[in-house]
């Protein structure tokens, strides 16, 4: 059996100590702790007389710690740190999830969405790698990634399908009101194609406005598409983009659709994650994407 442990002083004293002793001013202690400068003061005369020995000496503008206030503050810091980390080791600590995507999926799909599910998931500690580069689940520590292509994605990892590759042409409302639309593709010469590194465009106008005359098509290319839709916003022409990606954008009227139709591209939007990860945190995560996915 233990033994009970010695008369402890009181730890409101204790902590009133250690504050003025950091401060050396009764003032500032009680501004730190929430309570009043004489409470401060009585607290600490209530120690130094159940200790029976002076901790400050009272100067005219601070204060000064003894010899055996000296003594005293560096062995309660040294139990106040011990409390701090036994505590700390009993508190559930955030778990880390890292997420790899492209820049474009990260700007225009997930960080909009983050904010509910972050508010609901406080526990998990999400960090957004967004690079061009395939990342590594190993050497760089991605728990789960979004990944353009099809299937298969290489031995040992679980796949799901998040959503399909469906392009749709999309232009300012500044741009695009009050004019008919084009019928065909010597019509929409007229206006600036945005490009980005899919290049879309050839086969999405001859499917929807016939066999490309032979014009010039003005034009400004984009390495991200994230950059192309941006300037589609600012009204410097149309681009092809993921419905997905555009989808708030249409809602909330920054963006119109210039033509009807869409074009369904090779590849699709993948989750993909080691199957050893036997993981509820990114079960979570999944299915939180998926269902979003599916709110259109």
């Amino acid at each position: 059996m233990l033994d009970a442990p010695g008369k402890l002083p009181s730890l409101n004293a204790l902590k009133a100590f250690e504050a003025a002793a950091r401060h050396l001013n009764f003032r500032l202690a009680a501004e730190e702790l929430g309570v009043t400068q004489g409470a401060v003061a009585q607290q600490v005369r209530g120690l130094e007389g159940e200790l029976g020995v002076k901790l400050f000496e009272r100067l005219p503008r601070t204060l000064a710690l003894t010899g055996e206030g000296r003594a005293y503050i560096a062995d309660i810091r040294r139990a106040f740190e011990i409390i701090a980390r036994a505590t700390g080791a009993l508190t559930p600590q955030p778990v880390r999830l890292t997420i790899s995507t492209t820049p474009t999926f990260a700007s225009k799909w997930l960080i909009p969405r983050l904010p509910d599910f972050t508010a609901r998931h406080p526990e998990l500690d999400l960090h957004i790698l967004a690079t061009e580069r395939m990342s590594s689940f190993q050497a760089d520590g991605v728990d789960l990634a979004v990944r353009y292509g099809r299937p298969p994605f290489g031995p040992g990892l679980a796949t799901e399908l998040l959503f399909e590759q469906e392009i749709v042409a999309v232009g300012s409302p500044m741009l695009l009101s009050g004019r008919p639309p084009p019928k065909t593709s010597g019509e929409f010469s007229g206006y600036t194609l945005l490009h980005d590194a899919h290049n879309f465009w050839p086969e999405f106008i001859e499917k929807h406005l016939g066999k490309l005359e032979r014009t010039s098509f003005k034009g400004i290319s984009f390495s991200q598409t994230s950059h192309a839709i941006e300037a589609a916003i600012a009204g410097q022409g149309i681009v092809l983009a993921n419905r997905d990606f555009v989808q708030r954008d249409v809602e909330e009227g920054r963006l119109i659709l210039a033509l009807e139709g869409s074009l369904f591209g090779p590849s699709h939007f993948y989750l993909v994650w080691p199957r050893y990860r036997n993981s509820s945190s990114i079960d979570m995560v999944v299915a939180w994407m998926i269902a979003e996915a599916h709110r259109r």
